[in-house]
């Protein structure tokens, strides 16, 4: 089961740079995130939002795909694969990106709009969706990267951990401990 962690910052380009973070270790096969949105509050109170995953595009490139295959199929029918193929590629990248753009996919967008509206201006959040982790390497890296947890879906003495792990003054010999390889933060 994924765990969700929203993570709050005082600066605005903070929560990117978190992020890319976490990308590189995802990387490192330390963290499988679900999913990431970055919400950044500007100078005028407009929130911005920017999603790990850009589901149009994923949906245009495997409709496009897939159209094409079944376009280049139907055209051996009709003794002209090549039209089918461009034809059937058109189509599939429409109706892929069309439905991608509709699919709601990872953290709920109401929830991410809620509390990305609580956030003070010139500041940032990250929220994420956890699927695994190795806790006692992922919260080393981020050891006193003063964020304020916003909301989480962890247990009390693992949301503890984390707290204890992001304070601004995170003692060096905190120690924090996993269960096991699977388990999350």
């Amino acid at each position: 089961m994924s765990e969700l962690v929203v993570l709050g910052f005082d600066k605005a380009d903070e929560a990117d740079a978190i992020l890319n973070r976490l990308l590189t270790l995802e990387k490192e096969y330390l963290i499988d995130l679900e999913d990431a949105v970055v919400a950044v509050r500007d100078n005028g109170g407009k929130v911005r939002l920017k999603q790990s995953v850009n589901l149009t595009t994923m949906g245009a490139t495997r409709g496009g795909l897939s159209g094409a295959l079944w376009g280049s199929l139907v055209g051996l029918l009709f003794l002209n694969p090549l039209a089918g193929m461009v034809l059937g590629g058109a189509f599939g990248a429409g109706s892929g990106a069309l439905a991608g753009s509709i699919t709601d996919f990872g953290i709920d967008d109401n929830l991410i709009k809620k509390l990305a509206d609580t956030i003070p201006v010139d500041s940032s959040a990250l929220f994420l969706l956890v699927r695994k982790v190795q806790p006692e390497k992922v919260l080393e890296e981020f050891k006193g990267a003063n964020a304020r947890i916003l909301r989480t879906s962890l247990s009390p003495e693992q949301e503890t951990r984390l707290r204890t792990a992001l304070s601004p003054k995170a003692p060096a010999d905190v120690r924090i401990e996993a269960g096991n390889a699977k388990s999350t933060i």
